[in-house]
């Protein structure tokens, strides 16, 4: 995006949409007019939002597509590998690191979703009740002006990740207070079913090591959404 459409935007802000806004908050002026900018743009654009597990990505997310109807969320999840594939493969018990996923299908999917083809694209989400990504389960439809992804490695560099920087017209990350995001990961894991002890296990093993990982790439970000607000850095 050019400088000229965000001239009327804080460089930093402490809106509405800070890491640790509560689900209902709205989005705050500085990220409604960039969302604003993205969709009287021109043709379809992609805004990514990345961040570590239980920062707050799909949160934010919804809050888009809140304050947007016409925006379609199309999560990165859905392309967990089954769990399964998972088991075969031996990587149940890191469930969520990036060989977890099926990278270049996710790359596949926003490369078709960036040349709309007069046709609905359909990509899957992923069921935590099922434990699986359910095919087809997301409908994009042709005139769709504004998709939004988001999912932990959207600016990683590497594990098949590499080339999703570049296919994105825009990228925030949610960074929370670290405490903060662990609190809501132990209460996510409890929710759907682990025991409190294995929740916190997990939550400070394969949750923390791919947090770190996914914390190294945020400088790739163009917006940053932290505890006290936002950033913009381009």
């Amino acid at each position: 995006m050019t400088a000229d459409q965000h001239a009327g935007a804080d460089r930093s802000s402490p809106c509405r949409a800070a890491a640790d806004a509560p689900p209902d908050a709205g989005l705050g002026p500085v990220l409604e007019a960039r969302v604003t900018a993205l969709l009287q743009a021109g043709g379809r654009r992609l805004l990514g939002i990345a961040g570590a597990p239980g920062a707050g990505k799909s949160t934010l997310a919804a809050q888009v597509a809140r304050a947007f109807p016409e925006v379609v969320v199309v999560p990165m999840d859905g392309f967990h590998l089954a769990q399964t594939e998972l088991e075969r493969l031996g990587r149940a018990d890191r469930k969520g690191a990036p060989d977890t996923f099926d990278a270049a299908g996710y790359v596949a999917l926003l490369r078709r979703l960036r040349e709309p083809a007069g046709e609905t694209v359909y990509a899957p989400e992923y069921r935590r009740d099922l434990r699986n990504g359910v095919a087809g389960a997301i409908a994009v439809p042709p005139g769709t002006a504004l998709v939004v992804t988001e999912g932990n490695y959207l600016l990683v560099d590497d594990a098949g990740f590499g080339p999703v920087r570049a296919l994105l017209d825009e990228a925030w990350f949610v960074a929370p207070d670290d405490d903060t995001r662990r609190e809501r990961l132990v209460a996510r894991h409890v929710a759907f079913g682990k025991a409190p002890d294995a929740a916190h296990a997990w939550t400070h093993g394969p949750d923390e090591r791919n947090a770190v990982l996914v914390a190294a790439s945020a400088d790739r970000a163009d917006v940053l959404v932290g505890p006290g607000g936002v950033t913009v850095r381009d």
